[in-house]
C-alpha cells in the first residue's frame, strides 16, 4: 500500500518510488539466478532515474543499453564497462565509437550492415569489438504487437536462415571477437511457455553449429518477463524462481558457457507509481470524467498502446462507487488513462495513484504543451 499521508505533502504530478520493493526484487533475482555462468543485466530503457540505477548497480547487475546516452548514464551510475551490452537496430558511428572507447562488454549486432560498420570503426582505432549476433528466432511471445520482437516480420535481429555466413565472417575477422548469439522475443510476457520454446530454438541452433565446428562462448536470451498490472499489492515481485528455472531446465548450456539475461520491466515496474491530483470531476451527457493534473506527458503507455494501469483514489472515504473516465489535461483526445474505471466518489484535490509505473513511465515523459517534467520522490 502507498503512504498516503506522505504523498499528500508533495506537489503533483510526481513519480513515487519504493526502494524497499526494488531491493527485495533485486535480492530475489540474485538468489534465483545463482546458477553457473548466469549473468543478469538491467535494461536501462525501462527507467534511467540515477537513484534507481545506483541501487541496481550496487547489486552487481550489468547494464543492457540501446543508445550512446544510456551507455554514458550506466557508466555514471556505477555499472562496470565490461558488464555493459549495447543493442539496437540503428547504432550510429558516434555511438559505436563511444562504446569502443568505453570498453563495453559486447555489441548485440542486428544486421550484417551494422557488423561491417562496427568492424570498420574498430579497425580504424586498433580495437577488437566483442560481438554477439542477435537472432530472430520467430517465437510468438503472445503479447501486444508493439512490444513483440521475435517474429519473422519484426525489424529486430537476423533471420536464422541468414545467420551462417555472418557467423563465419565474425570468426574470420581480425577486429571482431565473436562471443555468441543474442535473442529477445518481446516484453510483458506473462506465461513461461514462450521462454521454453526459445530454449528449444537455441538448443537446435547450438547442435547445428557444433556439427560444423562452431561453438558459442555466450548465449543472451534477453528479457521480457511481465508484471502483474492488475494487482500490484498482491504481486509486487514477479516469479523469478520459475523464470530462471525454465532456462536451467530446458536450455542445454555447454561447459563454461555464459548465459546472459536483460531484464527491465520486471525489475523496476512495481516499485514506481505516478501520483496525481484531481482537478475537476466533470459530468457529460453519458459519461463522468475525472480530470487529473497528470497526462500522457507523464505516462504515455495508455495513450500509446492502450496499456492498463491500476488506478486508485488514495484519499476518498466515500462508500459511493461509480464509473469514471480518468483523463489528463493534454489537448489530445488520446490523453486518457482509463475508461469506465470503478472508483469511490472523487472530489477536487483527491490523490490518485497510477500503479505499476516504474517501467516506461518517467523515462518516456515529455514536455509537450510546454509542461514540466515530473519530479521523483523516494521511500527508502
Amino acid at each position: 500500500m502507498l503512504p498516503t499521508e506522505i504523498l499528500k505533502n508533495h506537489d503533483t504530478p510526481f513519480y513515487y518510488y519504493d526502494l524497499e520493493v526494488l531491493r527485495r526484487t533485486l535480492e530475489l533475482i540474485k538468489s534465483s539466478s545463482d546458477y553457473p555462468g548466469y549473468h543478469v543485466h538491467y535494461a536501462l530503457k525501462a527507467n534511467v532515474n540515477p537513484v534507481i540505477l545506483r541501487v541496481v548497480a550496487d547489486y552487481g547487475l550489468g547494464a543492457d543499453t540501446v543508445s550512446g546516452g544510456e551507455i554514458v548514464r550506466a557508466l555514471e551510475t556505477g555499472f562496470a564497462p565490461h558488464s555493459i551490452v549495447f543493442a539496437g537496430v540503428g547504432k550510429s558511428d558516434r555511438e559505436i565509437a563511444l562504446a569502443l572507447r568505453s570498453g563495453i562488454g559486447c555489441f548485440n549486432v542486428e544486421s550484417s550492415e551494422e557488423l561491417a560498420r562496427i568492424e570498420e570503426l574498430a579497425r580504424e582505432v586498433g580495437e577488437t569489438a566483442n560481438v554477439a549476433l542477435r537472432v530472430n528466432p520467430d517465437v510468438d511471445a503472445h503479447t501486444h504487437h508493439y512490444i513483440t520482437t521475435g517474429l519473422a516480420e519484426n525489424k529486430f535481429g537476423i533471420g536464422m536462415d541468414m545467420l551462417e555466413p555472418i557467423i563465419q565472417h565474425c570468426i574470420d575477422s581480425e577486429n571482431i571477437n565473436f562471443r555468441g548469439l543474442h535473442f529477445h522475443i518481446g516484453s510483458q510476457i506473462t506465461t513461461l511457455e514462450p521462454f521454453r520454446i526459445l530454449c528449444e530454438r537455441i538448443n537446435g541452433l547450438q547442435e547445428y553449429y557444433e556439427s560444423r565446428g562452431i561453438l558459442f562462448a555466450s548465449i543472451n536470451v534477453g528479457g521480457g518477463l511481465g508484471i502483474d498490472y492488475d494487482d500490484p499489492d498482491a504481486n509486487p515481485i514477479p516469479d523469478f524462481r520459475s523464470y530462471f528455472e525454465v532456462f536451467h531446465r530446458y536450455l542445454q548450456l555447454r561447459p563454461g558457457q555464459e548465459l546472459h539475461f536483460e531484464l527491465g520491466r520486471s525489475i523496476v515496474g512495481q516499485c514506481g507509481s505516478l501520483i496525481s491530483r484531481v482537478l475537476y470531476v466533470k459530468s457529460g451527457r453519458t459519461k463522468k470524467f475525472v480530470i487529473l493534473d497528470a497526462g500522457f506527458t507523464e505516462l504515455i503507455r495508455p495513450a500509446l498502446y492502450g496499456a492498463y494501469h491500476k488506478i486508485q483514489n488514495l484519499t476518498s472515504h466515500s462508500d459511493i462507487m461509480d464509473k469514471y473516465d480518468i483523463v489528463g489535461p493534454i489537448c489530445e483526445s488520446s490523453d486518457t488513462f482509463g475508461t469506465d474505471v470503478l472508483l469511490p466518489e472523487p472530489r477536487r484535490g483527491d490523490i490518485i495513484a497510477l500503479r505499476s509505473a516504474g517501467a516506461y513511465g518517467e523515462v518516456m515523459a515529455s514536455q509537450y504543451n510546454c509542461r514540466t517534467l515530473p519530479k521523483s520522490i523516494f521511500k527508502e
